[in-house]
């Protein structure tokens, strides 16, 4: 039995996976690609994500990155290595990391102490973390920690997303639900990614949404009106509930009280994030 109250953990790793999340939605990390040569905005993102794991093909990537179609994969990758290595994107990838926490949540939060304790806690966090069956958790693990308390930050937010991640993808197996299959039903709760978002970004066809919304229908877990059915929100309360456990250890190593402390710091650093416009307006919703 855990010792945190019911979904400490994933509450915790919610503003931490939305701060790991700034990079990819700032022009500095485009900014930062192009200047290695990496201007397609899709190819900068495998790169970045992909880059811990070193120079991957599409499998691998489709493997743990889930939702994307192999094929969009397989229009950058191994490609986007010729153009730079790894070592390079993962250098430019944290050089955009600091522009872009500076410029979303200013220099007097990056030097407080709430920025160095908020880093001393998830790292802490971390050392919960364990590496078998986690590919994106595994490589990232075995980056060096930056010197700097605002990157050291976002490093261990990233670790505690990817560990998460990766155990979400075991209890997606589990309940039988494909890469389109687990968009569809996550936008469905309004809780996941806009389909235009889902569309645009994860190389799949409005016919490929269709098909997975027919086929969760045939299971009874989605309405004609693309609302989820009884059944279904009770699958997707059952998929979070065993991406907790699969994911609790980092949150039992911290314990109650900081656990609730990293959350809260966490939470007031994505909410200045967001108020200056580093998120998308209409990224959440099921349009």
């Amino acid at each position: 039995m855990s010792s945190l109250p019911p979904r400490a953990g994933r509450r915790c790793q919610s503003p931490l996976n939305s701060l790991h999340a700034t990079v990819y939605f700032s022009p500095d990390y485009a900014e930062e690609l192009a200047g290695l040569g990496i201007e397609n905005p899709r190819a900068a993102y495998f790169a970045g994500r992909a880059a811990a794991m070193g120079a991957v093909g599409p499998g691998p990537v489709a493997a743990s990155f889930y939702n994307f179609r192999h094929g969009l994969i397989a229009e950058h990758l191994p490609a986007v290595w010729r153009t730079a290595s790894p070592d390079a994107v993962l250098a430019a990838r944290l050089r955009s990391v600091d522009t872009t926490l500076r410029r979303l949540l200013g220099e007097e939060t990056l030097a407080s102490d709430e920025m160095a304790e908020a880093a001393r806690l998830a790292l802490r966090a971390t050392e919960g973390c364990t590496r078998h069956a986690r590919p994106l958790y595994a490589a990232h693990a075995d980056l060096p920690v930056p010197e700097q308390p605002h990157l050291a930050f976002w490093h261990a937010a990233t670790l505690l997303r990817e560990h998460r991640g990766d155990g979400h993808l075991a209890a997606l197996l589990d309940l039988e639900l494909d890469p389109v299959e687990a968009l569809v039903s996550h936008t469905a709760t309004g809780k996941g990614m806009a389909r235009r978002w889902v569309l645009a970004t994860r190389g799949w066809e409005q016919s490929d949404w269709d098909a997975a919304a027919e086929r969760l229908q045939k299971r009874g877990l989605l309405a004609a009106d693309g609302e989820l059915t009884e059944a279904g929100a009770a699958l997707r309360a059952e998929l979070e509930d065993r991406t907790d456990r699969l994911d609790r250890a980092p949150y039992e190593l911290l314990g109650d009280h900081d656990v609730a402390r990293l959350t809260e710091l966490a939470k007031g650093f994505v909410v200045t994030a967001a108020l200056a416009g580093g998120f998308p307006a209409d990224l959440v919703g099921k349009g």
